[in-house]
């Protein structure tokens, strides 16, 4: 599962219009209860334009998460 926040009650990581650069985290992957920190690591900063997939849902090895624009 793909999480926005690091728990329900905390502000997610990044919204859409933020600024991104790399080594920001956008987000937290859920594996068998173990969650591991999604961090950018594009070679350009950006920002975000919008999420492909929503907080708390399933997602795949390789899947695009977000769409971002460049400065």
């Amino acid at each position: 599962l793909f999480y926005r926040s690091p728990s329900p009650e905390d502000p997610v990581f990044k919204e859409v219009g933020d600024a991104l650069a790399s080594g920001d985290t956008i987000g937290l992957i859920e594996v068998m209860k173990f969650f591991y920190p999604i961090a950018y690591d594009g070679v350009f900063s950006g920002k975000i334009e919008r999420f492909l997939v929503e907080d708390a849902t399933p997602v795949v090895s390789g899947q695009p998460l977000l769409v971002i624009s460049k400065d």
